[in-house]
């Protein structure tokens, strides 16, 4: 038996694990690593299984090539690529550059150089549209820094907080918190409210992170933005907003307030379900100063917010609220986390200005720009269908699974009317169905890894890096490689100018994964030798860094005509009045699986074989449904059935399952969603929940 360290890359977490294989190179079992400086020993169930998804039988193990009657053969990889070659430049040359498309989904993000090259290949390519997952599920945050504006200096660290409010968002389980401690979350947060943190926790339910919460807001789902616009009612009525901080960096303090008046504690519980006394609680508690200084903490969201009504409304309001309480590092402040594997960028004590881009530039034909070099997720299926310059006729997908994520009916019908689709993927996914080619990839533990520069000061806490090289060998017999050498073989074959690090890559001689990584890492603050070392995760001992002190021009834009707009339509907004046997629904996590990913794993459909409706087991009681019933669930765009469970952290009248569980299940959330009506004008955000739904028995007029 021998046991290779490495680090699971499935989500923020990046938690450090040990892999034990026997003889035979299988592996036998997979464990928290202790002696991880970062995680201590924490892994979730995801990571402790990354072997069986591994060995799944249902793993795709040789490049497929679609038949004329829906069926898949093997086909040579060269040859594949040749092929998908030849059409990628029929389209490029027939229709445009910009109709060759590329779609990154969560296992992208995660590879640190298909992360890099997938968007790569797409510029090189001379096009303009790439998707990814980002904008289906959280592109209020990108529409919020583009609107409201970002700090430079980045945020207040975890350890240095007093209080953190998170809404919508459960980072015990999800671990993608970006004001949270994503590593080792439970041992974290019980060391920080040992230390006197205050934490408030916004959901619906009593989730694994609510429990730790010293104040819990339970609001119906899809009243964010209102309970955001309450809390900075109470929060400026009071005058507990920095008013230092916002004299220097902020436009539209005195606009903001003015719209926010009508939000009252009494307005906001009518509409939340959250009583006035708690409003002013929370506020208060993240707000009001301490005695000898201005508190430090910030407010965070996850998906729920993001994928609900008004979500760049709520994201912004949320922010706001940061803003007006000054929750920023200051010149002179220490930086928690001055970076390893990216350059040692200076933080600045400014703001770095709102500019909208979606507003300048080239729209598609519903009018719908680009943020930060990508298209709008949900436009994707209508992108197929169109005839004009936004068409996409040919898409690559990596480590994603479209068709299952974005909402709608039609969206598998639009994607079987690509002239190319190639997924990147080790399993026939619902988007690899419809595939004309799927090429397997190298998994997680049999690749060469690196956290991505990218993201590391967002998602550690410390200084900390790991290099993983691969813990297993692939399969005997397979052909399988890694995600980058395909697109470095399609531009090869196309004689695209690919660039890593703005060096051109030489086609003349295959590089290994080791070697691009060293070049994508060029700028990194630490010596690439040093991180290469690193195959155990270390805490690297960097120079400090402190905040500096930057620009005062730039400000703030609290309150954009649009927004001002906004808030007014949504206190103007006829709240719907839910009858007997109607609910809101809203989506959660499940600690065992990932997006659209897992649900097939032996282990996994073991512990939860089904995507079921969680209730509170008194609203189960009031509509004469038991444990374990199949309910009907319907909303005004269309519905589903599946088991109901009953579960008493659910507020009543919310019924909620997880989001990404597969079409073939029959239990995909998106079947009660539309993406035509409700959505948001800037980023084609549909609402995925915070919506009404009716809930009955299956059946029910049969007997049980």
């Amino acid at each position: 038996m021998r046991e290779n360290v490495t680090s699971c890359r499935l989500c923020a977490g990046q938690c450090g694990i040990r892999v034990l294989c026997d003889e035979a190179g299988q592996v036998a079992s997979i464990r928290g690593d202790h002696a991880n400086p970062a995680t201590q020993g924490y892994a979730c169930i995801k990571g402790l299984t990354l072997h069986e998804a591994h060995a799944s039988p249902d793993r795709v193990l040789q490049p497929l090539k679609r038949q004329g009657d829906g069926t898949f053969a093997p086909i040579a990889l060269d040859r594949a690529l040749d092929e998908i070659a030849t059409r990628l430049h029929d389209i490029a040359q027939r229709l445009s550059p910009h109709a060759v498309a590329g779609f990154r989904g969560t296992m992208n993000y995660s590879n640190i150089l298909a992360n890099a090259l997938l968007p790569e290949f797409v510029r090189a390519m001379g096009s303009r549209s790439f998707f990814s997952t980002m904008t289906i599920d959280q592109s209020a945050k990108w529409v919020n820094a583009e609107r409201l504006g970002a700090w430079a200096g980045g945020r207040i660290p975890f350890a240095q907080s007093d209080v953190l409010m998170i809404v919508g968002t459960n980072p015990v389980v999800s671990l993608s918190t970006f004001n949270f401690d994503l590593q080792n979350p439970v041992l974290a947060i019980k060391r920080a409210r040992a230390r006197g943190m205050k934490l408030i926790v916004i959901d619906p339910r009593v989730s694994e992170t609510a429990r730790f919460a010293d104040l819990h807001l339970r609001p119906l789902p899809g009243e964010d933005a209102t309970l955001m616009a309450g809390l900075l009612h109470v929060i400026l009525a009071n005058g507990w907003h920095d008013h230092a901080f916002c004299s220097r960096h902020v436009d539209g303090l005195a606009a903001l307030q003015s719209a926010v008046i009508p939000f009252a504690p009494d307005h906001v519980a009518s509409r939340s379900g959250v009583s006035a006394d708690e409003i002013r609680a929370a506020a208060a508690l993240f707000a009001e100063p301490l005695p000898d200084r201005v508190k430090r903490g910030t407010v965070a969201s996850g998906t729920g917010p993001n994928m609900g009504p008004h979500s760049n409304l709520a994201e912004h309001l949320l922010e706001c609220i940061n803003v007006v309480c000054g929750r920023y590092p200051r010149a002179g402040d220490a930086v928690a986390n001055p970076g390893v594997v990216g350059p040692r960028v200076p933080r600045l004590a400014q703001v770095v200005p709102p500019r909208r881009n979606w507003e300048t530039g080239w729209r598609d034909s519903h009018g719908f720009g680009m943020i930060f070099g990508e298209r709008m997720s949900a436009t994707l299926p209508d992108a197929i269908r169109s005839r004009g310059d936004d068409r996409v006729a040919a898409l690559i997908v990596d480590g994603g699974n479209p068709v299952n994520s974005i909402p709608g009916a039609d969206v598998a019908d639009a994607f079987a009317e690509l002239e190319l689709l190639v997924t990147i993927d080790p399993f026939v996914t619902e988007t690899g169905r419809l595939a004309h080619y799927i090429l397997p990839p190298k998994m997680m533990l049999e690749r060469a890894d690196c956290l991505n520069p990218d993201y590391e000061t967002h998602i550690l806490q410390q200084p900390y890096a790991q290099y993983c090289e691969p813990a297993i060998e692939v399969p005997a017999g397979s052909h399988v490689v890694d995600d980058w050498l395909i697109l470095w073989e399609l531009g090869r074959r196309l004689g695209l100018e690919l660039k890593l690090s703005g060096q051109v890559l030489d086609y003349s001689d295959r590089p290994d994964s080791e070697a691009l990584i060293e070049l994508l890492l060029a700028n990194s603050a630490v010596p690439f030798g040093a991180i290469r070392e690193a195959t155990e995760g270390r805490l690297f001992d960097v120079d400090p860094m402190f905040v500096a002190t930057g620009n005062l021009d730039a400000r703030f834009s609290l309150a954009p005509a649009d927004v001002i707009d906004e808030i007014g339509a949504l206190f103007a907004e006829q709240v719907e009045v839910l009858a007997p046997g109607s609910f809101r629904f809203a989506v959660r996590r499940m600690r065992d699986v990932q997006n659209t990913q897992y649900h097939g794993l032996a282990s996994i459909r073991k512990r939860v074989p089904t995507n079921p409706a969680w209730m509170h087991p008194d609203d189960l009681a009031e509509l004469d449904i038991a444990d374990g019933d199949r309910v009907e669930i319907r909303s005004r765009h269309g519905s589903l059935e599946t088991p109901a469970a009953a579960d008493r952290s659910m507020r009543r009248g919310v019924v909620a399952m997880t989001h990404g569980w597969g079409h073939g299940s029959g239990t995909n959330v998106n079947a009660l969603t539309t993406r035509s009506e409700g959505h948001d004008p800037i980023n084609a955000m549909p609402i995925m929940t915070g919506f009404s739904v009716t809930v009955r028995r299956a059946g029910k007029n049969l007997p049980r």
